[in-house]
């Protein structure tokens, strides 16, 4: 659903004080070149300071000074304007952050000082009456021992306002981190001064029991926004809004949208706000999840395309093999099912607790307000919640207090609770309270009759579809993925770690039901989220072909660095190093060096602590990292090393670059809007951030493509890969009209080989005048002896490749003929 224009493309920036709008705007020119429809942005509010991101704003009624201002993203919109392009903005909905000053956040910082009485109280997702106050747990130490060695003590500082304007005003100090003082309370000692203060100043490890704002996903340093609240929405908005009425913003993408009260009613706010400009949603669905028709917005930002496209190039069949290399390495037998409970089941007993907590005693009152229900204790309330939290097989349900539950969104908290009840077993009070969980979370009427629409009944419909999210991303996306490695290309935003490999005739049903639904969402194959970049996974896709010889290489990589390994080096932890490795060597025909020390030990830090096994970040193991880094380090510097890895990279580079090319080919041809990540117009092996926002070195990419657009031919599949989408994307913008909207077509086209895949683009009255033809499995093809007599039967007409140049006739065409300098082909219909 979108009234606005639709972008052909988009391509992501990520900006920050090291890359502004106005060196966004330079770069117009050559995504101009490229093709690029719509510059897609990085959040442009203010954030708080040394910001990498921008998901961290501190200010919505700015745009970040250190990018360069409102100013300077007028220019780069003026700028993407004069060559034909739009602009398109991430909006952060759901939170704040509370920075370090705390006074960069001035509408924290006045609740923080005025409480109930602060204009802002409403903008937070908290109880600022609560008897000891809003928690702020910044403390090393728990405060006894803070107090008394005297590190917290008043000062006098020179704090600015949004307006320009400065004054000095009295704060508590501890270090770097300052807070208000309550009016009236400057003459007390320190510790009668505290607890006459609208905060809680506490040690940090009290915020995941006793955390009393809610907040985005487990980060104490993320407030979340309550813009259900048509004057905090209005507030927080109306920068963006005004700069999209002027022509300065076409588009937006919502972050996060899952974690808000109603993500349906805000959709539709915005859509009624900017008359319906295209807006795309950071929805993750699951398995076969959809979403859902009634939201107001163009579709999702991609992972669905993303699973679907990058599985059509994993051979399932590789499945068993790399099991056994799995289970031999680390003596887990367990199914991914299992790892993935257990992994949720920490998260909720750690680090969500607080979360817990807070919807355990909202239930709690409900039932002691009940005379029905007042038997219901809370230990057996929160057992229920638990087991339904952790039942739940997707980010939440869409269910808003006072209207009827869609029957589609009953079912998911439903079928939950089915499973929910296995792991409750025989405990019949458990099951009692699970009962009454799924009423309340279903907004039924349970208890007392006609008890449906009280206020804390409303809460908990909202508090309880918040809280599912978090829950599922940590235990999942940012636990479990980091601990199953037995094939790192499906450990993804969007994926499914227990299933490799994806049909074309599913494909082809995903973008048949895209057209019918949501034919201008957006796909994606990298982004700021993804856990390692498009081709690094493109390249792991080998391994499901040649899973035996994966094994041998393995084994190779073992006994080569061997002499120095640590014992406390786990088997899944070297698993994920060895691929990390195979997916970020040197590839042939890709300029991008091997991955440096420096890149890969950041990389394995993050993911030993996000797998919480051995170390964690607040509870770091130390010899345990070490003995893993070394291991990276000796494998860095082995001879015998690198060359194990250049000859598996030697003999699987064809497959390599066919998946490479053949992945992005079909991303930038079916149906949606293709967004290309920074830098992944042409090879790129990033791993997850920060490691994915490292500087592009954009002018090398235009100077390669300026040699290609004058004749030059591609060298190699860093050059061939920004060739396709440099034609692809200019294809896209010259016919519009062949890849938006409903009018639009997509066809499977037949061919006598199922590592062949095709489809065609058109429109109603011609619905085929482009045909994407791409080489999947190619390691197995080979095996096989190459294309043979295989063939394709492309529709009527004569055709030409605008990757080569070659005209093909309408009809039967051998494949060995038509991909005989390619494993892709982009052909478009010639018109006489």
């Amino acid at each position: 659903m979108t009234g606005g224009p639709v972008p052909t493309s988009t391509y992501r920036l990520q900006l920050h004080a090291d890359f502004t709008f106005d060196d966004a705007a330079r770069l117009v020119p050559y995504l101009a070149r490229l093709g690029v429809g719509h510059v897609f942005c990085s959040p442009v509010l203010q954030a708080a300071p040394g910001s990498t991101h921008g998901y961290d704003v501190v200010d919505h009624a700015r745009i970040s000074d250190e990018c360069g201002g409102e100013d300077g993203l007028r220019r780069l919109s003026e700028a993407a304007h004069a060559h034909g392009m739009g602009l398109i903005v991430d909006v952060v909905p759901n939170h704040m952050a509370i920075p370090t000053p705390i006074w960069h956040n001035h509408a924290l910082w006045d609740v923080l000082r005025n409480g109930p009485a602060s204009p802002y109280v409403s903008w937070f997702d908290l109880d600022a009456t609560t008897e000891r106050g809003i928690l702020v747990p910044v403390l090393g130490r728990p405060i006894g021992q803070v107090l008394a060695d005297g590190e917290i003590g008043l000062d006098e500082i020179e704090i600015p306002g949004p307006d320009g304007t400065s004054h000095t005003e009295r704060v508590v100090r501890y270090f770097d981190h300052v807070l208000p003082v309550a009016e009236g309370t400057e003459s007390h000692g320190i510790a009668d001064l505290l607890e006459r203060q609208w905060y809680r100043l506490a040690y940090w490890k009290v915020a995941d029991d006793e955390l009393n704002y809610r907040r985005f996903f487990d980060v104490d340093t993320l407030a979340a926004v309550r813009v259900e609240d048509p004057a905090v929405f209005e507030a927080t908005h109306r920068l963006l809004l005004s700069l999209h009425e002027q022509g300065v913003i076409d588009g937006f993408r919502i972050d996060h949208p899952d974690g808000l009260a109603d993500p349906r009613g805000y959709l539709a706010e915005l859509a009624a706000a900017s008359g319906g400009a295209w807006t795309v949603v950071e929805k993750i669905l699951e398995g076969d999840e959809q979403l859902p028709s009634d939201f107001a917005c163009a579709g999702t930002t991609g992972y669905d395309a993303l699973r679907r496209v990058g599985g059509l190039f994993h051979d399932a069949r590789g499945t068993l093999e790399l099991t056994h290399l799995w289970q031999h390495s680390t003596g887990d037998l367990r199914p991914f099912k299992e790892i993935a409970a257990d992994s949720t089941r920490l998260v909720v007993t750690t680090s969500l607790w607080a979360e817990i907590e807070r919807l355990t005693a909202l239930v709690h009152r409900i039932c002691a307000e009940d005379i029905r229900l007042r038997d219901t204790t809370r230990r057996h309330i929160q057992r229920a919640i638990v087991a339904l939290l952790e039942s739940m097989d997707r980010y939440r349900a869409y269910i808003v207090p006072g209207e009827h539950a869609p029957r589609a969104q009953r079912e998911v908290i439903v079928h939950a609770a089915d499973r929910a009840r296995l792991a409750l077993g025989d405990d019949a009070d458990a099951g009692a309270a699970l009962d009454i969980v799924v009423a309340l979370a279903c907004g039924d009427e349970v208890g007392s009759a006609g008890r449906t629409d009280t206020p804390d009944r409303g809460e908990f419909i909202v508090r309880f579809a918040q809280t599912c999210g978090p829950i599922h991303a940590k235990g999942l996306e940012d636990t479990a993925f980091y601990r199953y490695n037995r094939f790192i290309a499906v450990n993804e935003v969007g994926s499914d770690p227990d299933r490799i490999g994806v049909e074309p005739d599913d494909l082809h049903d995903h973008c048949q039901r895209m057209l019918r639904t949501f034919p201008d969402s957006m796909t994606t194959l990298s982004t700021h989220d993804t856990k390692r970049s498009e081709d690094v996974r493109a390249r792991l896709a080998v391994l499901t072909e040649l899973p035996a010889e994966w094994s041998q290489t393995v084994t190779a990589l073992r006994e080569a660095t061997l002499a120095g390994r640590s014992d406390r080096v786990d088997g899944a932890t070297a698993l994920l190093l060895w691929q990390t490795l195979a997916g970020t060597w040197e590839l042939p025909g890709s300029p991008t060096a091997r991955i440096t020390y420096e890149r890969l030990e950041g990389y394995l830090t993050k993911a030993m602590r996000e797998a919480k096994v051995h170390t964690t970040w607040t509870e770091p193991d130390a010899e345990y990292e070490a003995g893993v880094l070394q291991l990276a380090a000796d494998a860095l510097a082995s001879e015998k090393v690198a060359e194990i890895l250049e000859d598996w990279t030697r003999r699987t580079a064809p497959a390599q670059r066919a998946a490479i090319l053949g992945q992005k080919l079909v991303q930038l041809l079916m149906p949606g809007v293709p967004d290309v990540y920074q830098g992944n117009e042409t090879t790129d092996f990033s791993l997850v951030d920060p490691d994915n926002r490292r500087a592009v070195d954009h002018a090398a990419h235009a100077e390669r493509l300026a040699r290609m657009t004058d004749g030059a031919r591609p060298d190699g599949v860093a050059d061939e890969k920004l060739w396709l989408t440099h034609r692809a994307l200019t294809l896209r913008s010259e016919r519009p009209d062949l890849f938006r909207g409903r009018g639009t077509t997509y066809q499977a086209v037949a061919t006598t080989s199922g590592h062949a895949v095709a489809f065609a683009r058109g429109h109603e009255d011609a619905p085929a005048e482009v045909v994407a033809v791409a080489t999947r499995l190619a390691s197995g093809l080979a095996q096989r002896g190459g294309w043979g007599e295989a063939s394709i039967v492309l529709p009527e007409g004569t055709w030409t490749d605008r990757l080569t140049g070659r005209e093909v006739p309408g009809g039967p065409v051998q494949l060995a003929e038509l991909l005989t300098d390619l494993p892709v082909a982009l052909l478009t219909k010639e018109t006489r």
